[in-house]
């Protein structure tokens, strides 16, 4: 009668191994099958050529194409859905992967822009003559502050209310997502300017993450305008936050400015202001920042000082010319003629010299960024001078300068006017074709 129940446990146990085994060679089955793969091709729409560097996106991953524009994306479920840009090209949104090679082409783009401030963008006059510029002139984009070098942001913000700066003003723009999308049904490339470590804002309310003087009290530039310290990893978010929104709302590029450590002497900050730590913490925001609007498919540029073309250090600034070409998708270097205190070997009088100026600066760095994948946009002078001998720039300069930046085949130029004062004045009269549009 004892044997009974010991055939059964037998017999049970043995079923259970049997069970285990199955479910072992199930998943050792399932492991040895490969992963599903998709694969495409990025090229221009115009020519069909492969575009080598583009970023093809999904969710939080990410690849970059090779030099024939290709690319494999391994899954584990259905096809994905790619987003895909490249500096130089219209982006392209919500891309659905096919069985075979997918071709994903991308509109070539050469922005020409006009930049519009806080209260420019805010202004019915002003923004309404820069629209009839893009109408009639070969402008066809638009550089716009969403955060500018006082820490004003033009727009209702969630990121600011949240910040405990206390009630926002001024709101220079109503409702900022509707005119983004007015302002793209004109075929208009947006690019969303947004002022990093000059805020003053932001440092005074915190002067915890603010640079200071040596005597511990707060520093403040020739504007009297304080900076946050960039050492302080803590005080990004503000700048970070602000430019997701700007991303959120449809512009096609984030333009980050004062990207750098104030140029100035006997400066305090958290930690030693060396070079390497420098350069590495300027880089290291911009990771952040390419990690963050990842996304949102967005364009990252940012803007340099003229010089850092010609030096080969960091310009004391921590903008390191090879260096910060690895983190950006576009490098918009401050070309104007003005700003060229010294000169640059062989031309001592800059304002005298605004082609050689441009086409020369751009030579050199793009000749030191040779075989990086950045593009160049540089700003140009749209101003009366002011380091020399207050000539006016007018029809002449500008368009020496254009005509310098588009000798060198750069990816386009902005002007740059402090007052958003423009006119026709060394610009070509044609419409451009429309900048977002295929």
């Amino acid at each position: 009668m004892k044997q009974q129940p010991l055939r059964d446990s037998l017999r049970r146990g043995f079923g259970d191994l049997l069970v285990a085994a199955l479910g072992l060679v199930l998943i050792q089955a399932a492991q040895s099958q490969p992963s599903p793969t998709w694969s495409g091709q990025v090229v221009d729409a115009q020519s069909g050529q492969p575009i080598a560097h583009a970023i093809v996106q999904a969710a939080e991953q990410s690849v970059r194409t090779d030099a024939q524009g290709r690319f494999v994306w391994s899954a584990s479920s259905r096809p994905p859905r790619w987003s895909v840009r490249a500096c130089g090209y219209s982006r392209l949104n919500d891309a659905q992967a096919s069985a075979g090679p997918t071709t994903l082409s991308l509109h070539p783009i050469r922005p020409k822009a006009l930049y519009l401030s806080v209260f420019g963008i805010g202004s019915r006059p002003l923004r309404e003559s820069a629209l009839k510029l893009a109408a009639t002139t070969e402008i066809n984009a638009l550089v716009i502050d969403v955060k500018d070098d006082r820490g004003l942001v033009p727009h209702r913000s969630a990121s600011v209310a949240a910040s405990g700066l206390g009630p926002q003003k001024p709101i220079t723009v109503a409702d900022m997502p509707t005119l983004v999308r007015q302002l793209k049904a004109q075929g208009l490339y947006l690019i969303a300017r947004v002022v990093v470590f000059k805020d003053n804002q932001w440092a005074s309310a915190h002067p915890q993450w603010a640079v200071h003087r040596a005597d511990g009290s707060l520093w403040r530039d020739g504007e009297d305008v304080a900076w946050i310290d960039p050492f302080q990893q803590a005080a990004w978010d503000r700048s970070l936050a602000i430019a997701e929104e700007a991303a959120q709302m449809g512009f096609d590029e984030v333009q980050f400015d004062y990207i750098r450590f104030p140029d100035a002497t006997g400066l305090v900050f958290s930690e030693p202001a060396t070079e390497p730590r420098r350069v590495a913490t300027i880089n290291a925001f911009l990771d952040a920042a390419r990690q963050r609007l990842a996304r949102y498919n967005v364009l990252i540029a940012a803007d340099i000082f003229g010089y850092v073309a010609w030096n080969t250090n960091d310009t004391q600034i921590g903008q390191q010319l090879e260096a910060i070409a690895q983190h950006v998708d576009y490098l918009s270097p401050m070309l104007y003629p003005s700003g060229f205190t010294f000169g640059i070997p062989e031309h001592r009088n800059p304002v005298a010299e605004p082609y050689a100026i441009v086409e020369h600066t751009l030579k050199r760095a793009k000749q030191r960024t040779h075989g990086t994948p950045v593009c160049w946009r540089p700003w140009l002078q749209a101003f009366r001078d002011y380091g020399f001998d207050r000539r006016p720039f007018g029809e002449l300069e500008i368009r020496a300068q254009i005509d310098a930046a588009e000798s060198t085949d750069t990816h386009g130029w902005m002007l740059w006017n402090p007052r958003n004062h423009y006119d026709e004045s060394g610009l070509k009269l044609e419409p451009s074709p429309s900048a977002t549009q295929p």
